[in-house]
């Protein structure tokens, strides 16, 4: 049996292996269509690469070689695209093709590519504050989206979201809240690497913060502008980083029943950060390091309205791992100490044990659940109270039920501990929520949530919320 023949081999050499007769034979058949195809129907047999789609192949009856199509004149080419069409069904019916494609491709603006989301949903919410109970029915706008750059170096990235509540029928507050994000990275080197952030975020005081106004109409309107800069080095099996942040916050003004208003200035503040943060590779899966940092915040007015001085200084140290198992397992988690030490004597230092990270696992394809612990510090303007240490922790499982139907399951439990007690008492915070998102094409879904919110106090009444709403999402 003669030798096997690649498509890519030069044509003079195929035609020196090749009898005469069959030489006239392909040429005749370069000169009428119908007849290649009449002969291509008894000798191609098709073939199916990997992918199971056809490969552009046919098979020569004297040698065991394929000849490519991109080989074949444009008479033949054109015959063997119809030979080897992809296989039909069993039962004949067409093949029915993923009409989403995955995740909306965006739009290409110049070196970026806009990927933007616009929601509107209807909702109900009750809240209940011991023997009290109010309802209302709003409407939820949302719009939000990421830019990010297409280029061989470097990468600048922007996301943002927006909400805004319009109320129906009945009363409650509504809740408007804003927060976009923005990061570029610079590649310095192989194995340096520089980050500058800045960000900007907006919410409204829930009625159930330490810090909100009991009886208030209007809670204040918290903003938040952050700058950063940041350094990361690799030294081999050492990892290194070094950063600055800043972060201006300001608050906006209480309305009271009666169209008079409480002015919230003493609660304005300018706080900067310096973090550094030293690894450890044992194996590019295992990363242990240490992190501290100290930091500076300073209050607009010297004395508060109760005439104490709120300004501190920020010390905080933590050791932890940082796991990379690929998309099956990864993330980090550290333990350390946080302390707030005030400029007013009178107020004793705001400190205790921190617990912070974040595990993404995935227990089968299709799955992907989330855990996260974070401990923050809220400091008070309540007289006489340091504030807060605050413990969260919080759970989401997304799974994908079908191609296009996603299941969404959420919980968390938020401690609020007062070391002081002078003037607030502990509480827990206990919230649950599950959603549907059906994607009717690749730009439009429907989506549907339920969720439910109670906080219990060791002194005071309770407070639940539940909400369910339904909505449509339109994006690109």
């Amino acid at each position: 049996m003669a030798p096997s023949i690649s498509g890519s081999r030069p044509a003079g050499a195929l035609h020196a292996r090749m009898p005469a007769w069959l030489l006239v034979g392909a040429a005749v058949l370069a000169a009428t269509p119908a007849a290649a195809q009449s002969l291509g129907e008894g000798l191609a047999t098709p073939a199916t690469n990997e992918t199971g789609g056809s490969s552009r192949a046919i098979t020569d009856p004297q040698m065991t070689g394929a000849v490519s199509g991109a080989d074949l004149s444009p008479a033949l080419d054109e015959d063997f695209n119809r030979l080897n069409r992809r296989s039909e069904t069993i039962d004949g019916l067409r093949m029915r093709r993923d009409p989403y494609g995955g995740e909306a491709t965006g739009i290409r603006i110049g070196t970026f590519v806009l990927k933007p989301a616009l929601s509107e949903s209807f909702n109900y919410e009750r809240q209940k504050t011991g023997g009290s109970s109010q309802s209302r029915s709003f409407l939820e706008t949302g719009l939000k989206g990421s830019l990010t750059s297409d280029w061989s170096r470097h990468q600048l990235s922007v996301t943002g979201e927006g909400v805004l509540q319009h109320n129906v029928s009945g009363e409650g507050e509504e809740e408007p809240r804003a927060d976009l994000e923005a990061e570029l990275r610079l590649d310095l080197s192989d194995e340096t690497i520089g980050r500058l952030r800045a960000g900007y975020s907006f919410e409204r005081e829930g009625a159930n913060d330490p810090n909100a106004i009991v009886s208030a109409e209007t809670q204040s309107g918290v903003n938040s502008y952050r700058l950063g800069a940041a350094a990361e080095r690799d030294l081999g099996i050492i990892r290194g980083s070094v950063g600055v942040d800043f972060e201006r916050r300001t608050h906006g003004d209480v309305e009271l029943y009666g169209g008079t208003t409480l002015s919230m200035e003493d609660r304005d503040r300018n706080l900067a950060t310096l973090t550094a943060r030293l690894g450890y590779e044992l194996s590019p899966a295992l990363i242990p390091f240490l992190e501290a940092s100290v930091g500076k915040a300073v209050y607009d007015r010297r004395r508060d309205m109760a005439g104490f001085e709120r300004s501190y200084q920020s010390y905080a140290g933590r050791g932890g791992l940082e796991v990379d198992f690929g998309e099956k397992l990864n993330g980090e988690l550290a333990l350390g100490y946080e302390t707030y030490r005030f400029d007013d004597e009178r107020l004793g230092d705001l400190r205790g044990l921190s617990v912070d990270g974040r595990i993404n696992w995935s227990p089968q394809r299709g799955t992907d659940v989330l855990l996260g612990f974070l401990t923050y510090l809220d400091p008070s303007t309540t007289a006489g109270e340091t504030g807060s240490i605050d413990y969260e922790l919080t759970s989401v499982v997304t799974h994908r039920l079908r191609s296009d139907l996603v299941a969404r399951l959420s919980n968390s439990v938020t401690l609020r501990n007062f070391p002081s007690g002078a003037a607030a008492a502990d509480e827990t915070t206990w919230r649950t929520g599950g959603g549907l998102t059906y994607d009717m094409s690749r730009y439009l879904a429907l989506t549907g949530d339920v969720s439910y919110e109670r906080t219990n106090r060791d002194s005071g009444p309770s407070t639940e919320t539940a909400r369910v709403g339904v909505g449509l999402m339109l994006r690109r």
